[in-house]
């Protein structure tokens, strides 16, 4: 079957890309790249096994469907969308969302989430040579009524590897394109690597091959950009151009008709869509907070929300007018430790033996000390369990559910930070650092509705339980877009931090955890990870016993080490409306958006 994507993501995670982008606040839930399916970790709970069991993940309306009509979308945000929609210069997973619609995607998917030769283009490994040769079909049209093109399938290299390109995809992955790093320190024109064939043919030459490929890793890129619009467009200028703000060009089911700046978005169907015109006459998206998510849906506001947070399930679960459709993210939380910084100019992280969170047994201890598993069950309603892995559950065959993770164990915390020298010497119930110096960490989390803030007042509690002083940067939770700003460039004032990333369908750690990752937010790099990441993605790889030994090795590490400690896995609900028909979430529906209809003029309330 094929893979069809759809915006229930959560903020940031790439549906069929290596490279990755950043969620929202889990409370909140996150946008683009996550995903999920059926949880196997040891550590569900009932909660969250009775809920899955009873919640579908396709839409059961049988009615008559009308002709036409407009999909009606609430985005639940807490913070407006940046507005840019392009796959290689975007960062905010509400843009993933928002394009998703719109998609630029050239590679379909299947149930593994392997490329197959269904989509736009499809490709073939020389394993030998080293060489990809990737071929479009032929009759495939812009929005516009322009052509696709070989030349729009090499431009987001072009694009990704310039010297002025500012964006966070020129990483590990796309340096093992022959050439890719001449091009981008400007001793050479062109990407030496990357051929035009004929005019629907190109060929990349590797420096290594892995099965990272299939997943659209290991240096493919998987959208397409229109080089009828921004071939001459300098790249340092593209992400403020309104042909990437107001007026994208697009190859998916609808094109944008009107955008109003971080608050909505309006489409309309695209008549030259290749799959065949879409039954629905457009989509409007609003942006909503979670407070007033809710009551938006039972008055018949919108016809589904995307992000809608596990911690309002009871407010929609007795809802007559809509159903609830569930399934496993490709994404989990994380709580995350600065250990370094990025040096930017060499594009390599750089750890510090001397920084506050250095010592991993501080960090293991900080892990213990979280009693996820309550706070699933109190605030989550069984969605959400407690994460043991960097690998989500739906990743089968390289999940693996018998890593212990960091199981709520206050006494082994308050044990670890005894034996690292963490003590309280003044009698107060805090402990000082290790020279007797008042010890004060302090947390970066994003802001979120009012449950967020009280699973975060609980986060510092269960820390104060173990005698650890822990407070906020900033002194509050922190808007989305400020927050990764803050992460990102590794500001001082954030010792550690909560996060949460969309895998996409590469289960490949690198992009996100490699020595020269821009999305390595805490800075850990040493030569074993390094090594281990290398060896995930290597020829050696495709065998799979090699690579899920490979991909063990390194989360046993990362396990003793510490510089990130998975949070929670999430069971992702999307509420649509009973007016809505021939919609599913399913990873391996043969459903898209085309195919969405509606049974009714209006919401149903």
């Amino acid at each position: 079957m094929t893979k069809k994507k759809w915006a229930v993501a959560s903020s940031l995670a790439l549906s069929s890309m290596l490279v990755l982008a950043a969620c929202g606040d889990e409370e909140e839930t996150t946008n683009e790249g996550t995903d999920t399916e059926e949880n196997t970790n040891e550590e569900t709970d009932e909660g969250s096994t009775d809920i899955g069991s009873t919640l579908g993940t396709d839409t059961t309306n049988a009615d008559e469907a009308i002709e036409g009509g407009t999909l009606k979308v609430a985005l639940v945000a807490q913070s407006p969308f940046q507005g840019i929609f392009s796959w290689t210069l975007y960062e905010d997973g509400y843009d993933a969302d928002l394009m998703e619609y719109t998609t630029n995607a050239i590679f379909e998917t299947d149930g593994d989430f392997l490329a197959t030769d269904e989509g736009i283009a499809s490709m073939s490994v020389d394993e030998e040579a080293k060489v990809v040769t990737i071929k479009i079909r032929e009759g495939v049209k812009w929005s516009d009524g322009e052509p696709l093109k070989i030349e729009d399938l090499m431009l987001p290299y072009e694009i990704i590897g310039h010297p002025d390109y500012t964006g966070v995809r020129y990483d590990a992955d796309f340096k093992n394109i022959v050439g890719a790093e001449e091009y981008n320190a400007g001793t050479a024109d062109t990407i030496s690597g990357i051929t035009k064939v004929d005019e629907t043919t190109m060929t990349i030459a590797l420096k290594e091959v892995s099965p990272a490929i299939a997943s659209i890793g290991a240096g493919i890129w998987g959208y397409a950009e229109p080089s009828h619009i921004i071939k001459d467009i300098p790249v340092a200028e593209l992400v403020e151009h309104d042909a990437v703000r107001l007026n994208p060009v697009t190859l998916g089911p609808f094109k944008i008709n009107k955008i109003v700046p971080g608050e909505s978005v309006e489409y309309v169907k695209n008549e030259h869509y290749w799959k065949g015109e879409p039954k629905l006459d457009g989509v409007v998206v609003k942006v909503v907070p979670s407070s007033s998510a809710a009551v938006a849906l039972q008055n018949g506001e919108y016809d589904m929300a995307v992000g809608f947070g596990a911690t309002q399930y009871d407010q929609i679960e007795s809802l007559e007018n809509i159903e609830i459709l569930a399934r496993e993210e490709l994404a989990y939380t994380y709580l995350g430790f600065k250990l370094g910084k990025m040096d930017t100019e060499a594009g390599q992280v750089v750890m510090d033996p001397n920084a506050k969170m250095a010592d991993k047994n501080l960090r293991k201890a900080m892990g213990y000390a979280l009693n996820i598993e309550e706070v699933s069950d109190v605030y989550y309603y069984g969605l959400r369990s407690r994460a043991n892995s960097f690998i989500p559950p739906v990743f089968a065959s390289f999940h693996n559910a018998d890593l212990p993770g960091y199981t709520y164990d206050p006494e082994k915390a308050m044990e670890l930070l005894d034996e690292a020298g963490y003590v309280d010497k003044d009698g107060d119930g805090i402990r000082e650092d290790k020279e007797g110096n008042p010890l004060e960490i302090r947390l970066a989390t994003m802001s979120g509705d009012d449950i967020a803030e009280q699973i975060t007042q609980y986060w510092l509690q269960n820390w104060a339980d173990v005698g650890l002083n822990v407070t906020l940067t900033t002194g509050r939770s922190i808007e989305f877009n400020a927050f990764y700003d803050k992460v990102q460039a590794d500001d001082p004032e954030i010792d550690i931090f909560m996060g949460a990333w969309g895998t996409g369908t590469n289960p490949s750690p690198m992009g996100l955890y490699s020595n020269d990752a821009a999305f390595n937010f805490s800075r850990f790099a040493t030569e074993e990870s390094q090594e281990l990441l290398v060896a995930i993605d290597s020829p050696e790889a495709f065998d799979a016993d090699f690579r899920k030994e490979k991909l063990l090795a390194w989360e046993e590490l990362m396990a003793e080490e510490a510089p990130v400690i998975p949070m929670n896995n999430r069971l992702e609900i999307t509420p649509v409306n009973k007016r809505v028909k021939n919609f599913s979430i399913d990873y391996t529906t043969d459903l898209g958006l085309e195919d969405v209809q509606l049974t009714a003029e209006e919401p149903i309330k």
